[in-house]
């Protein structure tokens, strides 16, 4: 968004175009091809309207990437949003690959400075009522529009995949830039999670190549070559997805751009995914940089995570019982009593009393 040094400026540019489109009709229709074309060389060609759903039938993805809607219970924006308050004493965050900012809007309701960039012209365009303002354009493979060590808290929910290996470094590196303190990331994996339920290949390789794949055992890490990514029905990358790994390649990658992954608050976030039904959909990772304390027990009350429980709509999410079972698996019987318990009701209300 324009600076307010700017809006007169602007102003006075848009009125005069106005006057000369009411006036010149030659004019007014140089101005509507030109506004075209500009529109073109700004939009993504993948992240356009069509992939957030607009023009879309609501109830049928027809084998393309992309939502059916885009809204902020399809975003899993709320959990996001808990996650971040529950475990994390912070205060300004930043969310890339924030699409129209709903994680932002509901970090801002939990009463954080968030904000939030996307690669996307039509996303920033189109922000949550409660982001706006606080979306701009970026894109992790260049340099973010933010000094060093601006936020103490930066996510990257199902973002990374989108860039391609050889780029990642360089992503990992600027999001090292940015932080002053932790990355919670949910990035597609495969293989064995040393913190939690483990990733497949299934829908992330083409179906004839899944069974080689998984025929490579545990120690194969990728990432998957681009030839053998899962596609949609014209023939792209699923969902533009173009890295896919394994868990332990994506921790060596964080730890080559200097952060130390969480696997303490990994594990006691875990059986909340599962409970919010999100073990399938997102495989976890946390990391902090040098000198960030390792992130400790639960911040909040029993009273305040009833309260926002409530009124982020967490409280009807229930656990499928195979989510139940891949917490017990992996993190004990404990942890799957979590992932399986029926959450502790509480009126829904602007602030807890």
């Amino acid at each position: 968004m324009a600076s307010r040094a700017v809006w007169p400026v602007a102003s006075a540019v848009r009125n005069g175009l106005k006057s000369v489109a009411r006036n010149r009709p030659r004019l007014r229709r140089i101005m509507a091809v030109a506004a075209r074309e500009l529109t073109r060389a700004l939009d993504d060609d993948v992240y356009g309207a069509a992939y957030f759903g607009s023009g879309r039938d609501p109830l049928d993805r027809m084998g393309l990437s992309g939502y059916e809607r885009y809204d902020r219970d399809t975003s899993n924006a709320n959990v996001a949003a808990y996650l971040v308050w529950r475990w994390f004493g912070v205060t300004r965050t930043l969310d890339v690959g924030c699409a129209t900012g709903f994680v932002v809007e509901a970090l801002r309701e939990l009463d954080m400075d968030a904000r939030g960039v996307d690669v996307s012209q039509y996303a920033v365009d189109h922000p949550a009522q409660g982001a706006r303002g606080h979306t701009s354009y970026g894109d992790l493979s260049r340099r973010l529009p933010f000094p060093d060590g601006n936020f103490d808290l930066v996510t990257a929910l199902e973002t990374l995949e989108h860039i391609p290996p050889d780029a990642i470094p360089a992503a990992l590196a600027e999001l090292r830039r940015v932080t002053r303190g932790y990355v919670i990331a949910t990035i597609p994996s495969f293989g064995p999670n040393g913190n939690g339920p483990g990733g497949w290949f299934t829908v992330k390789v083409r179906n004839g190549r899944v069974p080689h794949y998984e025929a490579l055992g545990p120690d194969y890490e990728g990432p998957i070559p681009y030839e053998d990514l899962y596609r949609d029905a014209r023939g792209e990358p699923i969902e533009g997805h173009l890295t896919i790994a394994s868990f332990g390649w994506w921790t060596r990658r964080f730890a080559e751009a200097g952060f130390t992954r969480c696997d303490g608050v990994e594990q006691a976030m875990h059986p909340h995914l599962a409970r919010f039904g999100m073990t399938k959909y997102w495989n976890l990772y946390v990391f902090r940089v040098p000198g960030a304390p390792e992130p400790g027990p639960d911040l909040c009350t029993p009273h305040e995570i009833a309260h926002w429980e409530a009124n982020l709509g967490l409280d009807t999410r229930r656990a499928a019982d195979d989510d139940v079972a891949a917490v017990a698996a992996t993190l004990g019987d404990e942890a799957a009593a979590v992932a399986a318990a029926t959450p502790t009701k509480a009126p829904r209300a602007d602030h807890p009393s």
